[in-house]
């Protein structure tokens, strides 16, 4: 098994971006709600060190998240982040004051003392701050390896206990030497020697499930998306006939979508490829339905319904496999009691009822998208497969903000459809994450042939990422952008105004609702 990082989890927004970063290290790595972590102290044998993370809170706060006293008996590595540092402080006796100005945004800090954390830093190094409260004075047995401009104190030491901490977010991007301070933790401090392969990982799953599900039924969730392909082929690597893959069109796929799916997968899967138009009965409970978390747990909930309904008809079925990613977990992480802000609940994930007649596998449960692409190609999964754009399970209800129908769904479809054909055609569909269209549930007044509109807005939104936890939108070229909305305006009489989406990720999320 690989050496593992445990990063606990005090409810930082970029609790996920320290995963992410770890993993591109090729280091495995988990995030477990500091509340959650009990069970972890029984069996400790392959943890190599942990990160404590930021979090909202003020550690001189009554309630505020508490640091458990097990992890020093552990006597592996550890790193504070930001809200993580103060706990460590508070915990070996320092001070901790809190400061009159915030610190939040870009700063920089000047390295006062040799540091095995900083190794490769430069004496002046810009880092991206985001704090209220500060240390006044350091906890016993620390030294200070550097300050801000403020004079704040911003990352200590103990070197024989091997304890560190880091007031600012190594993590985000604008940390310019982030990446190499992780690796100094985790590569040199912590000393991982066994690294995250996704060939061992892929090896691993096949015989563990050859095993787990030896002579039973499951069905899987395909939508065509990159997840769920990737989910059929490791799963018929182990079970083989056993496997039935069952495509749900609920009604509110992309132009032409459902009829594409049904002829790749129906030449893999063969009579264990299963259709099922379900449109009518998903339409007909989004009816009047504006809430996007409403939308999401109507659509997971019913999804779940025709899969069992499904699994009646094939019969003796105990399993259903889906498509999750690490990301869809952490950002949904309150439902599993942590302390992270919910973004939004996924309907493979929140979306779920309480009771089900079907076991949930999820063997991409571990991985970020990227790591999804690299396991299809050791599986020989088509490329052009593997390199779709993500589309979300509840499909275009979160596309169209407000009440759905069908004469919506099919507005936005031919939209989308001339914005992801002009991408294709020019060759920049491969340069792009994620784009797609969404449907403004506003009209605005126009003029095409001399005569008066009120017609749709609609606004396109296109990104780049490495895995969808942060991204930031694409640029295209006024000429790129001329054209996609000439050939909208000119092909879809139903809009009238096509607008561009200019928002990363944070602040905002890729998909709107």
């Amino acid at each position: 098994m690989s050496d593992t990082i445990l990063i606990i989890d005090y409810g930082s927004q970029y609790t996920q971006l320290i995963a992410r970063k770890i993993r591109e290290q090729n280091i495995y790595c988990v995030v477990k709600p500091y509340n959650k972590i009990h069970s972890l102290f029984t069996n400790t044998s392959n943890i190599a060190g942990i990160i404590l993370s930021g979090g909202p809170n003020s550690v001189k706060e009554k309630n505020s998240p508490k640091f458990n006293k097990k992890i020093l008996n552990l006597d592996i590595p550890i790193l504070g982040i930001c809200y993580g540092m103060q706990l460590l402080c508070k915990e070996f006796k320092g001070k901790i004051g809190q400061s009159k100005s915030r610190e939040y945004g870009h700063a920089v800090v000047s390295i006062k003392n040799n540091s095995n954390i900083l190794k490769g830093v430069i004496k002046n190094t810009q880092v991206w701050m985001s704090h209220g409260d500060h240390i006044e004075k350091s906890p016993k047995g620390f030294i200070v390896t550097s300050v801000s401009k403020n004079n704040v104190i911003s990352s200590i030491e103990n070197k024989s206990k091997k304890i560190f901490g880091l007031q600012f977010h190594p993590e985000v991007y604008h940390t310019i030497k982030g990446k190499i301070i992780l690796s100094n933790f985790v590569n040199k401090i912590c000393k991982i020697k066994k690294k995250f392969k996704i060939e061992n990982f892929l090896l691993n799953k096949i015989a563990h499930f050859k095993k787990y599900l030896h002579g039973k039924k499951i069905i899987c969730g395909l939508s065509g998306g990159v997840d769920s392909t990737v989910t059929s082929y490791l799963l018929h690597k182990a079970v083989g006939k056993n496997l039935f893959c069952i495509f749900v069109d609920h009604g509110l796929l992309r132009f032409n979508e459902s009829i594409e799916v049904e002829s790749i997968f129906k030449r893999k899967f063969g009579k264990n490829f299963i259709k099922v138009d379900a449109s009518n009965i998903f339409l007909k409970r989004l009816k009047k339905i504006k809430d996007p978390e409403k939308k999401r747990k109507i659509i997971g909930k019913t999804f779940i319904e025709v899969f069992e309904k499904e699994a009646k008809r094939i019969k003796n079925v105990d399993y259903l496999a889906q498509g999750t990613l690490y990301p869809d977990i952490i950002e949904s992480i309150p439902f599993f009691g942590g302390p992270t802000a919910k973004i939004k609940s996924h309907h493979n994930v929140g979306g779920l009822p309480k009771q089900m007649n079907l076991k949930i596998i999820e063997p991409l449960k571990e991985l970020f998208k990227d790591e999804v692409r690299e396991l299809g190609k050791k599986l020989n999964i088509n490329s052009e497969l593997l390199d779709r754009h993500p589309f979300p399970g509840p499909g275009l209800a979160i596309r169209i903000p407000g009440e759905i129908d069908k004469q919506k769904i099919d507005i936005l479809q031919r939209v989308d459809n001339e914005f992801l054909k002009y991408l294709k055609e020019s060759k920049i569909y491969n340069e792009i994450w994620q784009a797609f269209s969404v449907l403004l549930p506003v009209k605005s007044v126009g003029v095409m042939g001399d005569e008066r509109t009120y017609s749709y807005a609609v606004s396109l939104r296109a990104v780049t990422s490495v895995d969808g936890m942060t991204a930031d939108f694409y640029m295209f070229s006024k000429n790129d952008l001329t054209e996609i909305s000439k050939r909208i305006i000119s092909k879809v009489e139903e809009v009238n105004r096509v607008l561009y989406d200019f928002t990363s990720k944070p602040p905002g999320t890729i998909e709107w609702e």
